[in-house]
């Protein structure tokens, strides 16, 4: 059986993604490190369509709690696999830099960086081993691409998402495993709460935010085999805002 692993499966674009492959028929393994109420919310709501979903609580960030579980997963899964990895999970922690405690520049970089190797470091074995390979999708975003102000800490960690997902789509490649990154924009989930709307709305060409199940779609197409030649690439949804 070919499983799907989410990282930060309980809200924002974690949860679309989630929901539309679980639509898909294939099994889904919702990770989420502290929220447990929203992640047993989106698993309530796969089951209810017909889907299958399990949950994993681990911190991304912590190198012991991702080995610890997804060892044991294996264990207990002898005969599947995670086929499927969407490395989504991250933080924000905006500030100027010459105001931003080195915990937030550590924090950031830990979560959605460090985050990324530990989890793609346990999976990516078993996706090598197989006929048919595995597809990776990361969650890079429009501050990777051209940084943004107030967000070094953010931008750094993102445009570094872009890197490694080039450099090991490479190594990976002859073993029928594709690894590519999404560049979302603006996108109406909690990480753009709280940020000056109406402003933005209308620096957007298509003069709106990105909804989460747009971004769902795009990392169904990723991961199916539709898109088997497709590796190493970037693809941004933002609206027209950055191309």
């Amino acid at each position: 059986m070919k499983y799907a692993l989410i990282t930060g499966a309980s809200r924002g674009l974690g949860r679309a993604i989630a929901i539309k492959l679980a639509g898909k028929g294939i099994p889904v393994i919702l990770n989420y490190q502290s929220n447990e109420d929203a992640a047993m919310e989106v698993k309530s709501l796969i089951e209810a369509n017909g889907g299958s979903a399990e949950l994993m609580k681990f911190n991304v960030g912590n190198m012991q709690e991702v080995d610890s579980c997804l060892d044991a997963w294996n264990a207990g899964h002898p005969d599947d696999y995670i086929a499927y990895l969407v490395n989504n999970a991250g933080i924000r922690r905006d500030n100027m830099m010459f105001m931003m405690p080195s915990e937030d520049w550590h924090s950031v970089i830990n979560t959605t960086l460090n985050g990324f190797y530990y989890v793609t470091r346990k999976v990516l074995p078993k996706m090598l081993m197989r006929k048919h390979g595995g597809s990776i999708v990361n969650m890079a975003s429009l501050s990777g691409l051209k940084g943004l102000p107030g967000q070094t800490n953010y931008s750094a960690a993102k445009a570094a998402i872009i890197g490694s997902t080039k450099a090991l789509a490479q190594e990976v490649a002859a073993r029928g495993v594709t690894v590519n990154a999404i560049a979302p924009g603006f996108i109406e989930t909690d990480m753009t709460k709280g940020l000056p709307v109406d402003e933005l709305k209308a620096s957007i060409p298509m003069k709106r935010f990105g909804k989460p199940e747009e971004v769902a779609e795009l990392a169904a197409f990723l991961l199916s085999d539709a898109a088997a030649y497709i590796t190493g690439e970037v693809i941004s949804i933002n609206g027209g805002l950055y191309t």
